[in-house]
């Protein structure tokens, strides 16, 4: 009785402990969606607690952003300040700057002397160093190319000529001429007024390139190097050193009409090409009638013509580097191109220019030197076959088609660009290979060029229309 008695209140209290617990579930909103729901003043649970950190990251991240703007525009308003003085100061000048700035505070803070006259003494040789750079130079400078423009070996001078302006006589200074990544320095005397000094000078044209020359410089600096002032007097001028071509002349003269892709077989009622003659339809040009067989016939009869297509020349130059057995068969294989590409602007036929980069420019001999002078060659992944495929999309209406490439192009490889390229349109590829004897050979329709010497490209041209 006793234990019993014990237990009913215990389970009466867990009883109401159910209860309990039932109505504060129901009391309780239902999961999903009610638990994103925050009552006003108090935080969100479930996702809302999640974006309220995301709101307050973006904000973070946008303020971040903009005070590292505003420290940039900083640093270069300061840089742009400060460049007047920084940029005269060169290395050995910082150096004995911060040796001053040591010294001085060493002699000071330990009371030694010779460090305090070693700072004085460098001091007075940065004052010194500021007298040698102080003034105002008024100079006329010109920088005179002879020629813009020359081919591989030729020879590039220039002059550049400098008077006094001013109406005071002008100490003797130096002047600078960067030259692609070197620099020419030439010496002035002292100038009078009015008088000027004339200074020439060339400029080796080895190799292919486009040589920045300038802008020209005047210099002034101390003995010992510290401080070192310059100013611009001129703009830069390109030089632009043309790869060499051959001249495709006399043996070689017409090669491009031998080379003309095969005839169309699409039939006109107005053209230049006689094709046949046929019965008048409705609808033709009675201009085209032909009277005689009219009249023999006793039937109207016209003329049909064959459509002529206008020569267009399509050279595809491989510009990977993995394609070619150094750099002397890449340079030839440039040269080939801009050589056969100025022979079709002589015979004023249409010409276009591809490599892997895309087209390039070729309305004019000029603009077509320039564009083959900045080709620089890269490893890429796109092979003569991508660029072959490239040009029968960007040229379909080509009549014969250059494919120059180098020697580690496979005979399959030259196989698939020759079937890329449309039927009717001659295509043939010229193999550049560095000291190779000239060479004819074929791959079903496809013929195969090979050329070690510029001085070759008119004779195996003439093999090939052969």
């Amino acid at each position: 009785m006793s234990s019993t008695t014990a237990r009913r209140p215990r389970r009466s209290r867990a009883a109401a402990d159910g209860t309990t617990a039932q109505r504060a579930a129901a009391d309780r909103p239902p999961a999903g969606r009610g638990q994103d729901r925050a009552a006003p003043g108090r935080p969100a649970a479930g996702r809302g607690a999640v974006r309220a950190p995301a709101g307050r990251t973006t904000a973070g991240r946008v303020a971040a952003s903009r005070i590292a703007a505003l420290l940039r525009r900083a640093r270069e308003r300061i840089r742009h300040a400060s460049a007047p003085v920084t940029d005269v100061v060169g290395p050995l000048g910082w150096l004995l700057l911060g040796l001053v700035m040591l010294l001085a505070t060493l002699g000071t803070a330990l009371g030694w002397d010779e460090a305090v006259i070693a700072a004085v003494l460098g001091a007075v040789l940065l004052l010194l160093a500021v007298a040698f750079i102080l003034g105002r130079s008024a100079y006329e400078v010109e920088l005179d190319l002879a020629r813009t423009r020359v081919a591989v070996g030729d020879r590039a001078v220039g002059g550049v000529t400098v008077a006094n302006a001013s109406d005071r006589t002008l100490l003797p200074a130096s002047l600078e001429l960067p030259v692609g990544a070197s620099t020419a320095l030439f010496h002035l005397p002292r100038l009078r007024p009015g008088q000027d000094h004339e200074d020439l000078f060339s400029i080796p044209t080895q190799r292919r390139a486009v040589i920045v020359v300038g802008p020209v410089r005047s210099v002034r600096q101390d003995p010992l190097g510290l401080l070192r002032r310059q100013v611009t007097w001129t703009d830069p001028t390109d030089l632009y050193v043309h790869p060499r071509t051959a001249p495709l002349t006399g043996s070689a003269a017409g090669f491009i009409k031998d080379l003309e892709g095969l005839p169309t077989r699409e039939l006109s009622n107005a053209d230049v090409s006689f094709h046949a003659l046929r019965e008048y339809v409705p609808g033709d040009d009675r201009r085209h009638i032909h009277w005689k067989t009219t009249a023999r016939t006793n039937t109207l009869m016209v003329r049909q013509f064959e459509e002529t297509r206008r020569s267009h020349l399509a050279v595809a130059l491989s510009v990977t580097t993995a394609e070619y057995d150094g750099e002397a068969a890449f340079e030839l294989a440039v040269s080939v191109a801009a050589s056969i590409g100025l022979q079709a602007l002589r015979e004023q036929r249409n010409l276009s220019v591809l490599t892997q980069d895309g087209p390039l420019r070729s309305e004019t001999g000029r603009a077509l030197l320039d564009a083959v002078t900045r080709i620089e060659g890269r490893v890429l992944r796109a092979t003569a076959v991508d660029l072959a495929r490239t040009t029968a999309d960007s040229v379909p209406n080509a009549s014969v088609v250059f494919l120059v490439v180098g020697e580690s192009v496979t005979p399959s490889q030259l196989r698939s660009a020759a079937a890329s390229i449309p039927p009717g349109i001659r295509c043939l590829a010229i193999r550049c290979i560095d000291g190779a004897p000239a060479a004819r050979s074929s791959i079903g329709d496809l013929t195969v060029l090979t050329l070690g010497d510029l001085d070759d490209l008119a004779l195996v041209l003439r093999k090939a229309a052969a």
